[in-house]
């Protein structure tokens, strides 16, 4: 009886998390987009920066908290499980939505550098951890990466984007209400992954499973809810820039920043499964990803159906 009650109380917690991410995501994404908006930032590049990186901030919470309160093993497998889900569950099912045409500069400037994030982070995980130096690497290369960005920002025209485009509430200025509500977007991040990481653990090591499924699987998911969310709202309202952008940009900062603060702060270890399965199913997922984008110029329909029956092969392979 006690432990039914016990697991009860887990799964409460694990649905608050999740719910806690999620609107922690939308405050966050909200007012970093009115905040992009005030600055008059493209749409392409408020894509891959700023919606992405707020979107970033639960993967970035998650991994933090696990790595110095629980195991380094939830943060790497939420992070790599997240950039598959990315790929397979976000713009899969945003393409099944509608089909994505793909901006040529996210294409040509932006995707280079998630395939090299991903390379980089299996050629630095060989040898079976992330530490310090590897860490400094990958902060060096998302410092370059953020330059150029701003290189290109200061390169071209910052057209503003109106409002309606990006479904957000008010009018084309910065306000204290946008930098409150980006305040309670953070701590319902902090809190909600807090509450995801008890009760997720906690549920799945009642059944039987491993911390690293935990963070590929229930993790990972939650942690990709608000980039879900964002996509598939930007697809509906034929903002396919944002879309595809997000998920570039979110897979860009889950390792560049998100795993390059951590192994800084704290050693990651990699487990020998993750080098085996979780690392080449990363390479594929953004393998094929990269190929459909580049192909037409377009993610259509049936190339969001397969990227969604391949992540659904990849977890049904973790059970």
């Amino acid at each position: 009886m006690a432990s039914s009650v016990l697991l009860s109380v887990d799964t409460v917690l694990l649905l608050l998390g999740v719910a806690a991410l999620y609107v922690g995501a939308e405050l966050l994404v909200r007012a970093a987009s009115r905040l992009a908006i005030g600055f008059g930032v493209r749409a392409a590049v408020v894509g891959v920066t700023v919606v992405a990186f707020a979107t970033t901030a639960p993967e970035l919470a998650v991994a933090l908290l696990s790595g110095f309160s629980y195991s380094t093993d939830l943060g790497i497998g939420a992070i790599v499980g997240s950039n598959i889900a990315n790929i397979g569950l976000v713009l899969g099912i945003s393409a099944l939505v509608r089909p994505l045409d793909v901006d040529e500069g996210v294409l040509v400037r932006h995707v280079p550098f998630m395939v090299a994030a991903a390379a980089l982070l299996v050629l630095l995980g060989m040898d079976g951890r992330l530490g310090a130096f590897d860490g400094v690497v990958l902060l060096a290369v998302l410092a370059v990466f953020t330059g150029y960005l701003l290189y290109r920002i200061r390169a071209s025209r910052p057209d503003a984007i109106p409002v309606e485009e990006v479904d957000v509430d008010g009018v084309n200025t910065v306000s204290a209400r946008d930098v409150a509500l980006l305040l309670a977007g953070l701590v319902l991040l902090l809190v909600g992954s807090r509450w995801l990481i008890q009760g997720g653990q906690s549920v799945l090591q009642a059944y039987g499973f491993d911390e690293r499924f935990v963070g590929l699987t229930v993790l990972a998911f939650g942690t990709s809810l608000p980039e879900l969310a964002a996509s598939i709202v930007s697809a509906v309202k034929g903002e396919s820039q944002f879309s595809i952008g997000n998920v570039v940009g979110s897979n860009i900062y889950n390792v560049l920043a998100v795993l390059g603060v951590l192994s800084v702060l704290v050693p990651v270890g990699v487990p020998v499964e993750t080098l085996a399965f979780d690392f080449p199913a990363l390479v594929a997922f953004t393998v094929v990803g990269v190929a459909l984008m580049a192909y037409g110029r377009t993610v259509s329909r049936a190339d969001g159906a397969v990227l969604v029956v391949g992540y659904l092969a990849f977890f049904s392979l973790l059970l």
